[in-house]
């Protein structure tokens, strides 16, 4: 079962320095995202997962909760401790938190 993380845990954790995973398409990501929120568009992850850290928690996020689901549990079986992050980009960006813009840094 994939565990879900509210948007004050995210804040807290991206602020302690967490990785935080945007699995959105990039055109998404580019309208708006958690700072320092690194891309890798759901389709990938199966591919990429041995990328993110195993030790630590990592938060997945996309647009509502559907895709960051599935991409934590994709991860999870990889053996990373995902967690998906309840309401996603469009919580925060109502709650008011800090969004930035752009095409993700190469």
């Amino acid at each position: 079962m994939t565990t879900e993380a509210t948007l004050d845990e995210l804040e807290t954790a991206r602020a302690a320095g967490a990785e935080v995973l945007d699995v959105r398409e990039g055109d998404e990501y580019a309208e708006g995202h958690v700072p320092s929120a690194r891309l890798m568009p759901l389709g990938i992850v199966p591919v990429r997962a041995h990328e993110l850290p195993t030790g630590t928690p990592v938060y997945v996020i996309c647009a509502s909760g559907a895709r960051s689901a599935q991409a934590a549990e994709i991860l999870q079986r990889a053996g990373v401790d995902a967690r998906t992050v309840a309401g996603g980009t469009n919580a925060w960006i109502r709650s008011g938190r800090p969004v930035e813009t752009g095409a993700p840094r190469s």
